[in-house]
Parts: structure tokens; sequence; C-alpha cells
């Protein structure tokens, strides 16, 4: 495997390093000593998977608050999505910004979103299928979420519009620097 970097501090890209032949190619995905010394759990105790439809399909900006430590690897086993990270961590040097990137089956890339960042995708192909490893059990009294196109964020998505957006989702505020001191310790503890 390899990890790259992506601006937004404990947050990488993995790529998987193919070992192709006559029958095809075999990659690891995830191995715990390269993991543990990028800082990326070693254990992950839940696992999501998400089936989209529709082209344009918009599931995000969903974080959890502290003491969560949930941060996900996120990879995309059927179509393709456009990934994004907002960091949303008051002391990171990163705040506000966000990195987004294609991930298919074709890359095999996985993204990883550390504890007090946000994350969202947006399809761009019917039929996607995104897979999380998770890094903490869900709880939903710490479940919280930024709106998508919020100009804070700066975000330049695939699509104009969303094609099929949840109501949750749609429906977020628009961020307030001077709400967000609650979380000061968002991923920082």
């Amino acid at each position: 495997m390899r990890f790259a970097e992506t601006g937004i501090p404990g947050a990488w890209i993995v790529e998987p390093e193919r070992l192709a032949d006559s029958r095809g190619w075999f990659t690891r995905t995830w191995c715990s000593r390269e993991f543990a010394a990028r800082g990326i759990p070693a254990a992950f105790p839940q696992g999501n998977e998400s089936f989209n439809r529709s082209r344009g399909t918009l599931r995000g900006l969903h974080f959890q608050r502290s003491p969560s430590r949930e941060g996900k690897l996120v990879r995309c086993t059927t179509g393709e999505i456009y990934d994004v990270v907002v960091d949303l961590r008051p002391r990171s040097p990163a705040f506000l910004r966000h990195f987004g990137m294609v991930l298919s089956p074709a890359n095999g890339v996985a993204l990883y979103i550390p504890p007090g960042c946000a994350h969202g995708f947006m399809t761009l192909s019917d039929d996607s299928t995104v897979i999380y490893a998770m890094g903490d059990s869900y709880d939903a009294a710490l479940a919280g979420g930024a709106r998508w196109n919020d100009t804070a964020f700066g975000i330049r998505w695939p699509m104009h519009q969303p094609s099929v957006i949840s109501e949750r989702d749609r429906d977020y505020p628009d961020f307030d620097r001077g709400s967000w001191s609650e979380f000061s310790s968002l991923g920082n503890d």
C-alpha cells in the first residue's frame, strides 16, 4: 500500500499496490502495522455499506461529536463517487478546509477520514456502493452534520445540485463559527 497526505492532518489516501497476473490482480487493503504508523486505527469496531441507485446522490456532510473517535476508512466497490472530508477541528491548521477525490473500483483507492472531520460524497454513476470501516460505533446522540454546499467550506461538487439528497442532509444549517466553540474538542482529545 502507498499512503499520500491530503492536506488535512490525519486524513490519508490509501492506494493499493496491485500485483497482476493472468488471473487478475491481488492487493492488500488493510495492514494494522502500516495504519498504526499513520494514526489510522488498527481495529474497526463497525462496518457500514451504502448502496446508491442514482447518479448525483449526495450523502453528508456527517460527523460524530466528541467523545466519539469515529474516523472512517471509505472505499467505493461499485460505481464511482466524489468523496469529501472537511476539517471541523477548531485547533487544526486545516480548520474548515476540505479535500475531495474520486473513489472507484478502477482506482481501488480508499480515503481515511479522521475523527473531528465531516464526511460526504456524491455519486458519479448509477448503482454505486460504498463501504465504511468505522473507528467507533455509531452513537445517535453524538451525530451531527454540516450543509453540503455551505460557502464556509468552498467545496466544488461535480454537479451543481444533487439529484437525490435526504431532507436531513439538505436542511442542515449554515456553518456558524460563533457557535462552533462548543465543538472545540472535536477530534482533539
